[in-house]
């Protein structure tokens, strides 16, 4: 009786995916992120710490400048080109079915590596998953770019929270007090999208 009830039991799960880790929606997870200040970074680093899964920075061929005047130029330039900056982040896409998108929202758009990288790899049948940082002005167009670039992609509800404001010499500020309130925000937005189903104390 006890074997029968273990085999139920596991049948059970197998149908309703109460194996997979933490309610998340698949356990081939990707957590792509583009950072200059590591405030999406920040936040990359709470979302993986929810739903598991593979956590990947974007890298470029050829970094961008540091001076805040001189990317702010460029980004100007490639945005208004449409050029597509070179990727050294190279990622095997076929391993996953959620793909977590984070980045700033750079000249109110979405940055230009993120362009590449949705130009680049086919999210074709996968679960996309924006989520940004910014220094207080809002999206822009980026969620709206994100589901233009990803049309054969389930798009859900994106997340976007205050960073830092470079411009003003604001660098990191998800940390601290900020960093526990945004880590509150981002259960509250994944309950919400039903990849995690109960919240950590």
């Amino acid at each position: 009786m006890k074997k029968l009830s273990l085999i139920l039991l596991l049948f059970l799960c197998l149908q309703t995916g109460c194996a997979q880790k933490q309610g998340a929606v698949s356990e081939d997870i990707l957590i792509v992120y583009l950072s200059r200040t590591n405030n999406t970074k920040a936040l990359a680093e709470i979302i993986h710490n929810e739903v598991g899964g593979d956590l990947i920075a974007l890298e470029l061929v050829n970094p961008y400048p540091e001076d805040y005047d001189a990317i702010v130029k460029q980004v100007a330039q490639e945005n208004e080109t449409g050029f597509l900056p070179r990727l050294k982040t190279k990622v095997d896409i076929s391993k996953y079915d959620t793909v977590f998108l984070g980045f700033p929202t750079w000249g109110m758009q979405l940055p230009p590596p993120m362009k590449s990288f949705l130009s680049a790899y086919d999210l074709s049948g996968k679960i996309v998953i924006p989520f940004n940082t910014n220094g207080g002005y809002g999206i822009g167009s980026s969620f709206r770019t994100v589901k233009e670039l990803c049309p054969d992609s389930e798009v859900l509800d994106g997340f976007s929270i205050k960073g830092g404001s470079e411009r003003d010499g604001i660098l990191l500020a998800i940390k601290g007090k900020r960093h526990h309130e945004a880590q509150e925000e981002v259960r509250s937005w994944l309950e919400k999208l039903n990849i995690i189903s109960v919240s950590k104390q």
